[in-house]
């Protein structure tokens, strides 16, 4: 299935030799230091709009120690909800944190600033395929964070295995929880039902609504960004989840108890991008947290402790990646996987509307019921 946007291809090239090159790991990674600049900013708040599951154990405490602010962290559960609270005015938001398909409709509508290239060094340490997104080629507004997969969490204790398959999810006789992403969800239903997983296609976005319509019985709960709690309590069989927060849950119970699958029809790359929102209170300061995010031992610590993929060339290279994590192909695929992924394209304001508008249906329809 190959669905790719240019960008997905240069992912795909690019991640056919990062491994490869941390086998030769090498070079000293000197530790960041906060740019004497920032000491007329000491005792200002950074305010972030952040995913719940997608910062390091340290990576705030360390950013406050070493350029004396202070950090508030605000979660949304999905690009839907982050771009309503931004269109409705930034209540003083300084760093945020899109999906790739949502960045493009950001700088269409103005929600983000230009970024200082001069007060990031350390854009150099990315790998450039990926730092030359189609949709910011320059990278004047965004840059890349994180990136991974959605796919299925399961429970190998209570599902015969093994998993290879959305169909297998749907129909399972058991307790499962969808994620409250509308995109992601008729994406899904989309690959199953033989369309393209981005088609706006009125139609075929009917047959996809129909076919999660009829393999509902068994959700009991439409999970915002913390399916993979539900797994971990045993409430759920089955969750729709970013490998990442699957992988979590199993580092914290010290078990192997939980296993993520990208299924065979096909799922999705999702890459978090940073970036600072039009009205946000403490510019200056957030050009100076991005760069401090792309330091490779700042990200390698971001990457190892939520075990999503890093886009850190450098710290690939130094050796940073914990070797488990990327030797593992639910965090870092191999091309064979890579090759049946796809991406989340953007879609115009229209469009956003129309699958808005059949998400809420479904939501009403299983209420109902």
């Amino acid at each position: 299935m190959r669905k790719f946007t240019a960008f997905a291809c240069l992912l795909l090239a690019a991640l056919g030799i990062v491994v490869a090159q941390a086998q030769d790991a090498t070079p000293t990674i000197e530790p960041w230091v906060c740019p004497e600049s920032v000491q007329a900013m000491e005792n200002k708040t950074l305010n972030i709009f952040n995913w719940a599951t997608y910062i390091g154990e340290t990576t705030i405490p360390d950013f406050e120690k070493l350029c004396g602010a202070s950090v508030t962290l605000d979660y949304f559960d999905g690009d839907e909800s982050m771009l309503t609270r931004l269109r409705q005015g930034n209540p003083g938001y300084d760093i945020v944190i899109p999906s790739d398909y949502a960045v493009p409709t950001m700088i269409e509508e103005g929600l983000l600033l230009p970024l200082d290239h001069a007060r990031m060094p350390n854009l150099d340490n990315l790998i450039p395929e990926l730092r030359a997104a189609p949709f910011d080629p320059e990278s004047e507004y965004a840059v890349p964070y994180l990136w991974g997969t959605f796919g299925i969490g399961y429970n190998v204790n209570t599902v015969q295995g093994p998993v290879s398959s959305w169909r297998q999810f749907f129909e399972h006789d058991g307790p499962v929880a969808w994620m409250e992403d509308p995109r992601i969800m008729l994406s899904i239903a989309l690959a199953v039902t033989g369309s393209d997983p981005n088609s706006s296609d009125p139609a075929e976005l009917d047959t996809a609504k129909q076919y999660l319509l009829d393999h509902s019985d068994n959700v009991v709960i439409i999970a915002a960004d913390d399916g993979q709690e539900w797994l971990a309590k045993g409430d759920v069989d089955m969750v729709i989840e970013y490998n990442g927060d699957i992988f979590q849950i199993g580092l914290d119970c010290q078990c192997e108890d939980f296993a993520y699958v990208l299924p065979q029809e096909g799922s999705g790359i999702s890459s978090g991008f940073i970036a600072i929102p039009t009205g946000a209170q403490n510019p200056d300061l957030a050009q100076v947290f991005i760069d401090y995010i792309l330091d490779p031992q700042v990200n390698a610590e971001i990457a190892n402790y939520t075990a999503y993929p890093s886009p850190n060339q450098a710290a690939i290279e130094a050796g940073l990646i914990d070797p488990i994590m990327l030797e593992n192909p639910g965090i870092y695929p191999p091309e064979e996987i890579l090759d049946n992924l796809y991406f989340l394209l953007p879609q115009d304001v229209d469009t956003e509307q129309l699958f808005n508008d059949i998400w809420t249906e479904i939501k009403i329809a299983l209420q109902s019921g």
